[in-house]
This record gives C-alpha cells, structure tokens and sequence, in this order.
C-alpha cells in the first residue's frame, strides 16, 4: 500500500562521527526536529517532502535512510519469514538488483553474506557484486569518478543486534558526497561532505560570525538560522569573503561558492541541474513534490543574489588549478570561484579594506599533512610561512585549517583552537580555528 502525502517516516540521516552536530543544526535550519542524535548520524521523523528536500540540500550528511522493517532473526529460518512479510516492490523496482550494507552484533546470525543472500531472496531480485563495499566508513578522500554505468542498484542497511534485525531503504542511492561536479582531483582530495563541515562550523556563510567551536547538541551552528529553511547565503549587508591557498581540487571554495549563492551542493550532468535519488524509483514517489521542491532552488538563488561574495583558491600545482577551474564550471560557480596558480607565500586577499564588524572573512583551508601527499621539503617551514602570511597581509581575517597533527599546525604561529573533531581517510583530524588576526596574532 502506498504511503500518503501526509504520512511521517522513521529516517536516520548519515555523517561521519563528529559532524553529528553540524547535520543536527543543518535538520533543524530546515524545520525538521531530531528524535535523537546518535553517533554517526541523526534520526528524525520526514514527510516525504522533508525526505526529498534533506537529499536535495543537506551538505554535510552522507546518505538519508528510511527505516522499512524490524523483526526477530534468531535463525535463518525466522530471517526468511520474517523478511518475506517485507513490501519489497515499494522499494525495488522491477528488474533492479539489491545490495545490502549488514552488520550484526551479539546475535547467532553473523554470517553477512549469507544474510545478505537471504534478503535479496525475499525481495526477488539479484544480489548485485560487491554487495557489502558501499559502507559510509572508510576514507574521506577519494575520487568522485564518472557515474555508474546501468541502473542502479536499490540499497538497504541491515543491522542485527540480539537477533532483532532494523531493515532501512537508503533514498539517497549514490552516497550525497558525490555531488556530481567533482571529475577531476588533485592528490588526496577532500570529500566535500567533509569540506561542508569545516564550512558549517566557522559559521559560513553568515556575515561577521566568529567561530566558537562545534555547536551545542540540538543547537544551530553558528549563523544558521533554528527555523524555516536552511542557510543559503548571508544578508547583503556586508561582505563575503572566502580564501583557500592550498585548494587542491577546489573542494573547499566551492562549497563555499554553493552554500553562500544558494545553490544545492549536487549536480547533474549539465551545471545547474540536480542529480538523481534513489527516492525518485520507489513505487510512491510523488514527482509534483519533487518538483516543487527543486522549485524552491529558483527562489533560493534570487535571495542570495544581493550577495558581496569573493571566493578565492590558490595553489602552487597548475594541475590542481585546472581541476579547480574545471570543477566550478561544472556545479555552476566558476564565476564566483576565482582560481590562481601561486605559492602560499605568493597569495594576497581581495582587493579592498580589511573586513568590518559587518563583514565575513575566512581562510578555510586543508594544507598538506606529510602522511598523505610526499612533503617534497619540510612542512613546518611551510607551516611557519603560512602564518606569516597570514598575519602580515590578512588582517581581520579568521583561518580555519584542517589537520592531522596539532604539533604541526603549531608552527604556523597562529593562536588556534578547536572547532570540530572528525575523521579522513581513517585518520582523527581536527578543524583548529582563530579569531580576527593582527600582526601580533
């Protein structure tokens, strides 16, 4: 039976640990209040307008589930029962395969390929190959790559826990961090889910907002708004200004270009359009919601048109520029991201005075680690002149930088600390932040 427009769903929307927070104040900017926060994720109850609308424009989540069945699973016997009761067709289409993410703890069932094979049984469809490699741990660095060939596999999230198994239908399908515009990467890019948090936790893009670290649980980060729809861009009553000097691939300055000209953080495959969702195949999808919903995304531009946004990204890879340049075109902000090949030493702010109390101003930033990409030299020099720069020719600005080694980040001088706490590639890494520089920073 199909669902009706005003029926609520039991939906857990995905992050890495530590971002629970920032996807928390991202839900409740958009008028969706939490059930609970969990480690690893958000649970909340969606229409299926809110369920459309968090795939369209949460940055900072990984995938939105939808919870679909519980039942007891102490055999394989009571699995196949119980999972045949399942109303599969509203989930799976006709002629998709399955893959299932399982887990199972403190149950007799731990065998997760064969539980995998039994559910795609009950469901009537092949199990797809490589079933259980979608798992949303792992790196938060890899490459987006071209999109899949074929129709889409419909993918569930099983999770047994003393033998009582939590069905979820993923409605996202390729995970949100693919957001479709990022095609050509530098050496170890950023996942911008990842690169949309360090944004969300200085604030940006609200005008004239310091950083004060993760925001209390259930609380709005900072320069978000609690009610009605999500940030999507300062007022225009002062100055958005925005500097990465190690871009890489132009993660960072393009989620910043997204959020702050109100565009969603996914495209398809023309720039300006929206990429696709597992939600759109189900058998209750509502396409007149669904358009309305993108609708809104018109709208959203023309509020942030009166916008004073400067974006700018540096780096002293050419290649990295180029795929910096490529990348903005193709999610339709490569007029607002300005892209310079130049050593860090090199770089300069945005023409103009130094930002008022009215004005944002940040270096959000991603440098080099030394575990990731060969130093090529000594990182703490580059450290020390990193922060040179930054209090001789950035004054008023804040800096936010994303590192692995606290040790390091020292060298650069700067008086920093934490605004988040999360993981990359498997690696703790930390988002240490300043307030307002001065030559004495």
């Amino acid at each position: 039976m199909s669902r009706r427009a005003g029926d609520t769903l039991a939906c857990m929307a995905v992050c890495p640990p530590g971002v629970e927070p920032l996807l928390d104040a991202e839900l409740a900017a958009m008028g969706i209040a939490r059930r609970n926060v969990v480690r690893g994720g958000v649970e909340v109850n969606l229409r299926p307008r809110q369920l459309y609308a968090a795939n369209l424009w949460l940055r900072t989540a990984t995938r939105v589930l939808v919870r679909v069945a519980m039942f007891d699973v102490h055999d394989f016997a009571t699995l196949e029962r119980n999972a045949a009761t399942v109303n599969w067709r509203q989930w799976v289409p006709a002629g998709a395969q399955v893959t299932f993410r399982v887990s199972s703890h403190r149950s007799r069932l731990d065998h997760t390929r064969a539980i995998a094979e039994r559910l795609a049984a009950a469901a009537g469809a092949p199990l797809a190959t490589g079933s259980a490699d979608w798992a949303d741990g792992g790196s938060s660095y890899d490459d987006e790559g071209a999109p899949p060939a074929g129709p889409p596999a419909a993918r569930f999230v099983a999770r047994i826990d003393r033998n009582r198994l939590t069905l979820s239908a993923d409605s996202s399908g390729e995970p949100l961090y693919q957001r479709g515009w990022r095609r050509q990467v530098a050496k170890a890019p950023l996942r911008p889910t990842l690169a949309a948090a360090m944004l969300a936790a200085v604030g940006w893009p609200a005008q004239g907002q310091p950083a004060q670290g993760q925001p209390a649980q259930g609380q709005p980060a900072q320069g978000q708004p609690a009610q009605g729809q999500p940030a999507q861009g300062g007022s225009s009553s002062g100055r958005l200004m925005l500097v990465d000097p190690f871009c890489g691939s132009g993660t960072v300055a393009i989620e910043a270009a997204l959020a702050a000209s109100g565009r969603p953080p996914g495209t398809g495959a023309t720039p300006g359009s929206t990429r696709s969702f597992a939600f759109e195949t189900w058998a209750d999808f509502a396409p007149g919601t669904w358009a309305s919903v993108r609708g809104e995304a018109t709208q959203r531009l023309a509020d942030a048109a009166g916008n004073d946004l400067t974006v700018m990204a540096s780096d002293r890879d050419a290649g990295a520029i180029a795929a910096t340049t490529a990348n903005a075109a193709r999610a339709a902000v490569g007029h607002l991201v300005a892209a310079t090949h130049s050593a860090v030493s090199a770089i300069e702010p945005p023409p103009g005075p130094p930002p008022g109390p009215n004005d944002t101003a940040w270096v959000v930033t991603n440098p080099p680690w030394g575990g990731r990409i060969a130093s090529g030299g000594d990182l703490r020099d580059l450290y020390a002149t990193f922060g040179n720069v930054m209090r001789a020719r950035f004054t008023g600005w804040r800096v936010a930088m994303l590192v692995a080694d606290r040790h390091l980040a020292a060298h650069s001088g700067l008086g920093l600390h934490e605004a988040l706490r999360t993981t990359a590639g498997g690696q703790p890494v930390q988002l240490l932040v300043t307030g307002p520089l001065t030559a004495s920073s």
